[in-house]
């Protein structure tokens, strides 16, 4: 059961159109699927917003600390609600898919995310579930930190924005934990047509 969705990303103008903000960008399409308002709350430095999905609250949370403090933010909205950590999903770009290719995974390290790596340190567990999102890997010489934080191609983002649809059709399905199913679907695009 999913009781917290989290994007990650920066805040600000400068950062809202750059690949290390997939996770902003998923939650607020889902948002949007939801007619959801979001409102920043200072105690929990993000901003936050609540869906309905099935008979299921969900809290949707974006944290404003800037990425390598992103933790902060959960772990006091974790805190504050009492949510475990198997109730949380966390959205987030990944270097080592390519656009397009979004993955479920519960658990894990975190690769050098240093998203990943905060929320870990704050909540003392990795055990929560990540939605991975595909940005691909910089190419030649160009640094993984300029990468990140630059701007994809407008085909790139629309194939980015694009492989969040078949995940908003299964949040039903992610919200009730049924994981496994959703991962075999999410995982074999085939088995989506």
């Amino acid at each position: 059961m999913i009781k917290l969705i989290v994007g990650l990303g920066n805040p600000g103008r400068q950062y809202e159109k750059t690949r290390h903000n997939a996770g902003f960008w998923f939650l607020e399409g889902l948002g949007n699927s939801f007619s959801a308002s979001w409102s920043f709350e200072s105690r929990f430095e993000g901003e936050v917003s609540n869906i309905q999905v099935a008979a299921e609250k969900v809290k949707l949370l974006k944290p404003q600390t800037f990425m390598n403090l992103s933790g902060r933010s959960v772990g006091k909205l974790c805190r504050y609600y009492k949510i475990e950590v198997e109730n949380i999903l966390v959205v987030h770009d990944e270097l080592d898919f390519e656009p397009g290719v979004v993955r479920l995974k519960k658990s894990g390290g975190h690769a050098g995310h240093n998203g990943l790596k905060d929320i870990v340190a704050n909540l003392g567990s990795k055990d929560f579930y990540r939605l991975r999102v595909g940005i691909g890997r910089p190419k030649g010489q160009q640094k993984v930190t300029d990468y990140v934080l630059s701007e994809p191609s407008r085909e790139d983002k629309s194939i980015i924005l694009n492989s969040f649809v078949p995940v908003f059709s299964e949040i039903e399905s992610i919200v009730k934990g049924d994981f496994e199913k959703v991962m075999a679907r999410l995982h074999n695009p085939d088995a989506l047509k």
